[in-house]
């Protein structure tokens, strides 16, 4: 099997610094984790919140503790740090190959969903984010690491996009999005960034961070790993 994963940011319209930050870490007992964080307000402070947040996580993960156990420890740390004054959100996507599993960790108000073989699972449990409260834990889903899965994160700028001007988006439209084939080198997560900018009007009307998992055969047998990164400046 192969993992890909794309991820796709735009900052809120008038502001440098985008207060989402996105992290990949490798799992010291076999896998990835994407982590996606989204500190309160926008612009530098935010930024700075988010940080504190996915260093943090990625810290942990990297010393071996497990996604639920990271959730906690990073709100605890934030809690204490900013004596419950400052809220973050916190979503880890894993693909766990000491488990066989990819496994969902949400502290976020927006959803996470999966396509497998053309269904929709949207994992939106009602779960508070990491920061205000003194006792806070993650939702945990574990799913089974098979080709042909496919899983779409992304912050409240898109969850949100196209509200001021009354056309907010609908779930229905990212899945459609993330079923439809893929035509040209554009990545998924690019596309929905795409869409989702179009309902703002071009102007985001908060911090836009869109990640995109998929599990698919690896037909080449490739041993090779590949990261491409591209950050206009």
């Amino acid at each position: 099997m192969e993992v890909k994963i794309e991820i796709a940011k735009r900052s809120k319209f008038g502001v440098s610094k985008s207060g989402d930050t996105v992290e990949i870490v490798e799992r010291p007992q076999g896998g990835y984790s994407v982590i996606l964080a989204d500190g309160q307000g926008s612009g530098k402070r935010a930024k700075t919140i988010s940080n504190l947040v996915v260093n943090k996580a990625v810290s942990l993960i990297g010393d071996g503790a497990r996604d639920g156990a990271v959730g906690r420890a990073v709100h605890d740390y934030l809690y204490t740090l900013r004596n419950g004054k400052t809220s973050s959100t916190l979503n880890i996507l894993s693909v766990d190959l000491d488990t066989d599993s990819i496994v969902i960790s949400r502290n976020s108000n927006t959803p996470i969903i999966l396509i497998d073989e053309e269904e929709a699972t949207i994992f939106d449990k009602e779960v508070k984010s990491i920061g205000f409260h003194k006792e806070i834990k993650p939702v945990i889903n574990e799913i089974s690491l098979k080709p042909g899965i496919k899983f779409l994160a992304f912050s409240d700028g898109i969850l949100h996009a196209g509200r001021r001007f009354k056309q907010q988006v609908e779930l229905k439209e990212l899945i459609k999005l993330c079923k439809e084939p893929k035509i040209g080198k554009e990545s998924l997560a690019k596309r929905i960034l795409k869409y989702t900018l179009d309902l703002d009007n071009n102007r985001a009307q908060d911090d836009m961070t869109v990640v995109v998992l998929e599990v698919v055969e690896n037909r080449d047998d490739k041993k090779i790993i590949e990261y491409n990164l591209s950050l206009p400046i």
